[in-house]
């Protein structure tokens, strides 16, 4: 059996919330305790924060950082597991809680399935009363990206009945939810490290868009559940980095050509979240987020990440853009004027640009 490191971020005072269930969930693993590194990322470290973990995890090693950046977090924590002789590393958001199997269903899924480069969990919304104990509805079954680089999940409120997912199968996914996911050490060596520039989100669809460019598959481990406390929280900084690491990802993957090719459906796209942006009261955020889409910081960042994708490309990017969905199913948003007026027209101009690109 490999050595595995599991990485837990906290920020500010999200460990006094939800540390505990998931620590007591991760010590009834059945996977063995001497092949078993916890490490927590303390994410804006204080003397508080740190008093805190080490009091309530003494066996997890507590790396310290101040600025916030998950995406920072994340590979201190990943490199650290490496150091530390882990062969597999392990991304679990800390208001999980996880069934006792969670882990060695994680692992046996990138040993029955050798080109596998990374396995997401299925991840169930924590239940919110007796009725959902028994049939528990999905969080994420897997990510999918829109061609406009919009992220989403899938199975989003199904049950598992409704979603037909077989538990006896491994199936292939497009990206990995940073919730709960494996990733092989080679693969993240090869793939990685995150791209600190997203600093919070987008950061799992470009580790998952790397990987798979390399040639490694993504799959689902069914039996490895996870169930999530899961809350958007739409505060403005929130959607400021959701919406300019849509931008930074879209401009940096797709080159020059395509983005022409794109663009009226782009534009339109853009102009409809322009108008929900105002209404929604963060019309401000946009505006900012427009200005800074020209200058010289976000193009460097953009030429950065298109040169990783380049780098790391060894699979025809055909393939990759087959698995881009033309409509957009978001969790959050569910409206007519997005499920009969804009999600036909763009999953049909998709259709036809990928005959073309």
């Amino acid at each position: 059996m490999k050595k595995v490191g599991i990485v837990l971020i906290n920020y500010a005072d999200y460990a006094r919330k939800f540390l505990i269930p998931c620590r007591d969930s991760l010590r009834c693993q059945n996977y063995p305790k001497e092949l078993l590194n916890i490490y927590v990322v303390d994410n804006a470290s204080s003397q508080s924060s740190l008093d805190f973990l080490g009091e309530s995890f003494p066996e997890a090693k507590i790396l310290p950082r101040v600025d916030g950046n998950y995406c920072a977090a994340s590979n201190l924590g990943f490199q650290q597991a490496i150091a530390d002789g882990c062969e597999h590393l392990i991304a679990l958001n800390m208001d999980t809680e996880v069934q006792e199997d969670w882990l060695s269903e994680l692992v046996l899924a990138l040993e029955k399935n050798p080109q596998a480069g990374i396995a997401q969990s299925l991840i169930y919304l924590a239940p919110k009363n007796e009725v959902e104990k028994i049939t528990p509805r999905i969080n994420t079954a897997g990510n999918i990206i829109n061609f406009l680089f919009f992220g989403f999940t899938s199975f989003y409120g199904k049950t598992l009945k409704e979603s037909k997912l077989k538990l006896d199968s491994f199936p292939e996914i497009i990206y990995p939810s940073g919730c709960s996911f494996i990733i092989r050490k080679e693969v993240f060596e090869i793939a990685g490290p995150y791209n600190e520039d997203y600093y919070m989100y987008h950061d799992d669809l470009s580790l998952g868009l790397k990987a798979r460019l390399f040639g490694w598959k993504i799959i689902l481990a069914p039996l490895s559940a996870v169930f999530h406390k899961y809350e958007f929280i739409r505060n403005k900084r929130n959607l400021y980095y959701l919406e300019r690491n849509r931008h930074l990802a879209y401009r940096a993957f797709y080159s020059q050509f395509e983005r022409f090719l794109l663009f009226p459906v782009f534009f339109i796209m853009d102009l409809g979240l322009l108008g929900f942006s105002v209404l929604g009261g963060w019309g401000d955020v946009k505006l900012k987020l427009y200005l800074e889409l020209f200058s010289d910081q976000f193009v460097a960042m953009v030429v950065r990440e298109r040169q990783e994708f380049q780098r790391i490309a060894k699979v025809s990017r055909k393939k990759v853009y087959c698995s881009f969905s033309g409509t957009v199913k978001f969790a959050e948003i569910d409206n007519f004027v997005l499920r009969y007026l804009v999600n036909p027209v763009t999953d049909l101009y998709w259709r036809l640009i990928k005959k073309i690109i």
